[in-house]
């Protein structure tokens, strides 16, 4: 205990004081001449508009272009020709067809349209219940029922 100094004082949550800015060359000389650290940047794009400034963004702009990832392919059109005339060679209407294979009518209407993504389990459902080949080569050609050997 006898090392303990009860006069010393501890300042609890002083902030230390931060830089201040000026924009008149009166304070920057009164700064200097009581010796504090003086240091001077300038403005690169004072006044000017930061969106228009040299052709950087422009470049920055035509680099994203190029990394951006292709979209994914749509259903080839002969697919959804093949489909179609497949439904009404079985006098199916697309509500029908897409029960038949539990998928939604508007499931159907973009394989038709050639709006859709393939999905190969839909396409292997729609060949089963079509008879119709839809992947691969030969579209639209009839599938011959399992070899017996």
């Amino acid at each position: 205990m006898s090392n303990t100094d009860w006069d010393a004082k501890v300042v609890i949550g002083q902030k230390a004081k931060a830089p201040k800015v000026t924009r008149k060359e009166t304070d920057l000389n009164a700064a200097r001449r009581v010796g504090a650290v003086v240091g001077t940047d300038k403005k690169v794009t004072a006044g000017t508009n930061k969106a228009h400034v040299g052709t950087d963004h422009q470049r920055i702009a035509k680099l994203d272009r190029e990394n951006e990832v292709a979209p994914p392919p749509k259903v080839p059109p002969s697919v959804g020709k093949a489909i179609q005339q497949a439904r009404m060679d079985k006098q199916l209407s697309q509500k029908d067809c897409a029960q038949k294979i539990n998928e939604k009518p508007s499931v159907l209407q973009d394989y038709e349209s050639g709006r859709a993504i393939p999905n190969p389990q839909i396409l292997a459902k729609l060949e089963r219940v079509l008879g119709v080949k839809l992947r691969g080569a030969d579209i639209g050609k009839k599938l011959e029922g399992p070899k017996k050997s």
